[in-house]
């Protein structure tokens, strides 16, 4: 028991740590999503640490997640004027990218002859964390690679998603926050925030809807796809 507790506490302080440094020097490299696990691991290996131990305390970190969900709609309530102002933008751009996004690993999946279990982890990439793992295990994929590719889109999508964004020269705040919501989840709101408040409430948004769509239509596309 105590071993697990040490774990939870050695893992949040690994957070904390590389959350401080983000801020201290922001860098996509340096993201408490990218350092944490990495740092998790090294740990592990180094010290030849079974993971059935780690999990002990870690789970506890996943039992996390139901409150981590509800918690979501905390920021569409304080932003409940600005989702309003814009609703009709919003939705276009959420609903447009989320197809576009399924549509396209559908088809990389099918072209790979991808297993169904790999296709489910694949298809809520641009899910954040709390629902995509809920999705996950309610359509039998896999919860550590859903993680694993949720993450990998947030760190990709902090990066390509601003030189999209000078590419296409977008101008609007509602359209930078609803590329980076929608499409990189935690990760691209927080860097949304960075081109502006109005980006970075919109990607709030945007990221939150984008969960509850995958959530309410993601399992009837797995059952006819």
């Amino acid at each position: 028991m105590m071993t697990g507790i040490l774990f939870v506490l050695l893992t949040v302080a690994i957070y904390w740590g590389s959350k401080k440094l983000y801020r201290y020097k922001p860098n996509v490299l340096l993201s408490p999503l990218l350092i944490t696990p990495a740092v998790v691991i090294c740990i592990l290996g180094f010290g030849h640490i079974p993971y059935s131990s780690y999990d002990a305390g870690g789970r506890w970190l996943g039992k996390m997640i139901g409150p981590a969900t509800i918690a979501l709609a905390v920021p569409m309530y304080k932003n409940a004027a600005m989702l309003k102002k814009y609703a009709l933008e919003i939705v276009a751009g959420v609903l447009g990218g989320w197809i576009i996004g399924v549509a396209s690993a559908l088809i990389i999946s099918r072209l790979l002859n991808l297993d169904t279990s790999l296709i489910d982890s694949l298809l809520l990439r641009s899910t954040t964390t709390p629902i995509a793992i809920a999705i996950t295990n309610m359509i039998g994929g896999i919860s550590t690679l859903t993680a694993v590719f949720v993450i990998v889109t947030g760190i990709l999508g902090s990066i390509l998603g601003p030189m999209m964004i000078r590419a296409a020269r977008i101008r609007s705040d509602v359209a930078k926050g609803i590329l980076m919501g929608s499409s990189a989840h935690a990760a691209g709101t927080h860097k949304a925030f960075e081109f502006g408040a109005i980006s970075g409430a919109i990607a709030s948004i945007a990221m939150i809807l984008t969960a509850f769509v995958s959530l309410a239509f993601v399992p009837w596309v797995m059952t006819h796809f």
